[in-house]
């Protein structure tokens, strides 16, 4: 009996958090965004792309009005990369930020590269969840 009341208990808990896992990323509404170009990029936060481009990264950074989400790709073996943007939404608790990198087609400049995108948004005070 004892078991069948532990297997019981855990079941409905795993559900439970399921179904929170689930809504915590339920958008709420899209967020207004911009892909800010190199030069539009604050000095401060240029120094932090450059010292981080070398691998995959991800990073937020504000200056009081406004949000700047980063997602770096790491070092790639030639140029012609893109990243697309499919979303960016506020959910119950997070900003949630999809991004892809997309290939060169053709035939691509062999020199290494070190693809990233700069979004900026409103400031917001929840966290980011990358996708």
């Amino acid at each position: 009996m004892k078991q069948y009341i532990l297997v019981s208990v855990f079941v409905l808990s795993f559900l439970l958090y399921g179904c929170s896992a689930a809504t915590e990323k339920e958008k709420i509404q899209d967020l207004e965004f911009t892909i800010i170009s190199e030069e539009n990029v604050p000095e401060e936060l240029k120094d932090i792309i450059e010292e981080k481009k070398q691998g995959e990264f991800k990073l937020t950074y504000a200056n009081g009005q406004d949000l700047y989400i980063v997602v770096g790709y790491g070092e790639q073996p030639t140029g012609g990369y893109s990243i697309e943007v499919p979303e960016l939404y506020l959910a119950k608790e997070n900003i949630i930020i999809d991004t892809n990198l997309i290939g060169p087609e053709g035939d691509a400049i062999v020199q290494t590269s070190y693809p990233y995108v700069v979004v900026k948004t409103e400031w917001r005070e929840e966290p980011v969840l990358y996708q």
